[in-house]
């Protein structure tokens, strides 16, 4: 059973193509039982965050080609280079990695885990054994990462590396009044950044009022609904917008207005949303700096280097929880390859001994010894081979033991495996492979 994962993230595509192929959390489910059939893959699981979408699958035939095709009609264009491809223990290293933040735009943030966990939860239709237990056992390798390393130590999050953007543009953003369209988990973390940093909170703007009053009266904010909250642009410094509207909701024509009663005064716009909240023409306007997902890696890569040091300490730790999920999975192989050897040693068995009956006159008696003679002496031929097989799946020689035994008893259709790469090419075989992370930038 081939595992694969295939995506684009912020390593290899901008946003604006990101934001094409995201998967919103309601259709995360839906979307994974459909990308399963269409590949013929008999798990699925769908992560999509701010600055990833990636599918994983297990089972099934060869799924770089299919799964390709269907991010490419989700974004409108040919993917091509932009996608990224990871199979078998690969794609099992690079979740771990994910998970524990080594692969996000903000590296080591915490927030990913959850969306890790999120992600399955919402799959869970679609995924069986094999993923569930690869996306737990992802978040047990990001668990061990955090607590055995310090890669997370001090680590921010999408929305701190946006306040360090706004820094640039203020300095001191002490005494500045931010407006936050957003009542999520992104746009709560960016009012605690917020707040930490001095800024007062006027206005949490939402589409849903009622989830806006409940984050407004933490931080002593009016909560308003969209239409509502525009006329406050000409009274606040920052705008932080964090919503799950599936386009644009930020145009020229909210900001204009304000812009021309502020005299002079800089508006900083901070998009930490995907798909993005502001229409790119809105940094046209006058005194206005807008920031999107994009733009944060330089500002979210400036703490970095006091914990490079760690990361080869991380990535043992997911080489080892790696070697552990695999050894699980060899393990799990290697059953049905026992089960249909002996199934067919069985059938030869009883092939013989009907056979000597036919030759040699035996009585009742006689053929029981025979029957029980032969089963004592397939038991004893099989008992080396299948002792061993079951060993490999602790050593980390587990499926490649598995398949040389499926070949050599001549039942290679008890393992489906995924055909190799040199047989079947995809757009994303030219990173067939997980580099190692030399150069983690900053996710999620």
């Amino acid at each position: 059973m081939g595992l694969t994962a295939i995506g684009i993230s912020h390593r290899t595509a901008p946003v604006a193509v990101r934001e094409r192929v995201a998967v919103r959390p309601a259709e995360l489910g839906p979307t994974a039982s459909a990308a399963a059939a269409v590949t013929g893959s008999s798990e699925a699981v769908i992560l999509s965050t701010c600055n990833r979408t990636e599918l994983y699958f297990a089972g099934g035939g060869n799924h770089a080609a299919e799964a390709g095709a269907l991010l490419s009609f989700r974004a409108g264009e040919d993917l091509g280079a932009q996608l990224y491809l990871r199979r078998d223990r690969d794609a099992v290293s690079h979740l771990f990695a994910v998970a524990a933040g080594l692969d996000s735009m903000v590296f080591g943030e915490a927030q990913i885990q959850g969306q890790v966990r999120e992600a399955l939860a919402q799959s869970r239709e679609a995924a069986g054994a094999v993923l569930t237990r690869l996306f737990n056992a992802a978040g047990t390798a990001a668990a061990r990462v955090r607590g055995e390393t310090a890669v997370a130590r001090g680590a921010g999050s999408v929305s701190s590396a946006a306040v360090q953007l706004a820094k640039k543009i203020f300095g001191s953003l002490r005494g500045r009044r931010a407006m936050v369209l957003g009542a999520g988990e992104i746009a709560e973390l960016a009012l605690e950044c917020l707040s930490a940093e001095g800024v007062s909170v006027g206005v949490v703007a939402n589409r849903t009022h009622t989830r806006a009053e409940t984050l407004a009266s933490r931080y002593g904010a009016r909560a308003m609904h969209y239409d509502e909250c525009w006329a406050e642009l000409g009274s606040v410094d920052l705008l932080v917008c964090s919503t799950a509207a599936p386009r644009a909701v930020v145009h020229p024509e909210h900001v204009a207005p304000a812009v021309r009663g502020r005299a002079g005064a800089p508006l900083c716009v901070l998009d930490i949303a995907l798909p993005r909240d502001v229409a790119p023409e809105v940094a046209q306007l006058e005194n206005v700096f807008l920031y999107d997902l994009d733009d944060l890696q330089a500002a979210a890569s400036s703490a970095l280097d006091q914990r490079r040091d760690d990361l080869p300490a991380a990535e043992r730790i997911i080489t080892e929880e790696t070697d552990r999920y695999w050894q699980w999975l060899a393990g799990l192989q290697a059953v049905p390859v026992l089960t249909r050897v002996r199934e067919e040693m069985e059938r030869l068995r009883q092939a013989e001994v009907a056979a000597a009956a036919r030759r040699f006159p035996l009585t009742p008696e006689q053929r029981d010894t025979l029957e029980e003679f032969s089963r004592r002496l397939m038991s004893k031929f099989l008992h080396a081979p299948s002792v061993r097989l079951r060993e490999a799946a602790g050593n980390g020689r587990g499926l490649g033991v598995v398949d040389a035994a499926s070949y050599l008893f001549g039942v290679e259709d008890a393992v489906q495996r995924e055909p190799d790469a040199a047989e079947q090419p995809s757009p994303a075989d030219d990173v067939s492979r997980t580099p190692r992370i030399t150069n983690p930038g900053t996710d999620e």
